[in-house]
């Protein structure tokens, strides 16, 4: 009704700054696609790509977060998406600490680099928003993308900071889009 469709998938991204890490973190999607196909993935970190340009995070690189990160028939393969490399499955350790990543014998650009965390499910990103806020104590912000522009979307129970947060990103994320 507002010609916010694009026909493309709508999707939630959230991005998290800990005191724990060396960079700021997307993650995807922790309100929107409940059990997302290959195809669906594949949007969700398409959909991460302006967020990244509009934190000015170069040549990000994504990881497909799971409990192992041995491939399984049942998960989805290492490989290259369309933009951005992504290497998967790997556990959030893996992921985010090359060390880890390291002691596990795990080779790969994005292990223990990510810049993007896809989650299996809206389950699993919900748990790691919620874990991020209440427990970690990270600022964190989110916008919906697949949309002609960013759309805020914020829990009844966000904390009035993170809602200023997310307001922001979407305004960085419009303005980044409207200087190209």
């Amino acid at each position: 009704e507002w010609g916010l469709r694009t026909g493309k998938i709508l999707s939630h991204v959230a991005v998290f700054d800990s005191v724990k890490l060396d960079r700021l973190i997307l993650m995807t999607d922790a309100a929107m696609v409940m059990y997302p196909t290959l195809e669906e993935k594949i949007a969700m970190i398409n959909n991460t790509i302006p967020v990244c340009q509009a934190l000015e995070i170069e040549d990000p690189k994504a990881a497909a977060v799971c409990a192992v990160e041995v491939l399984n028939p049942s998960m989805q393969p290492r490989g290259q998406f369309k933009g951005i490399p992504v290497d998967g499955p790997l556990a959030l350790d893996n992921a985010l600490n090359e060390d880890a990543a390291r002691h596990k014998g795990i080779k790969s650009p994005v292990a223990g680099h990510a810049d993007v965390l896809l989650m299996p499910n809206i389950e699993c990103g919900n748990i790691m928003w919620k874990t991020l806020v209440y427990m970690a104590r990270c600022e964190i912000a989110g916008v919906l993308m697949g949309a002609a522009a960013p759309v805020v979307i914020t829990s009844r129970s966000d904390a009035p900071e993170t809602k200023l947060n997310s307001i922001a990103l979407a305004l960085l994320i419009a303005g980044n889009k409207d200087k190209k």
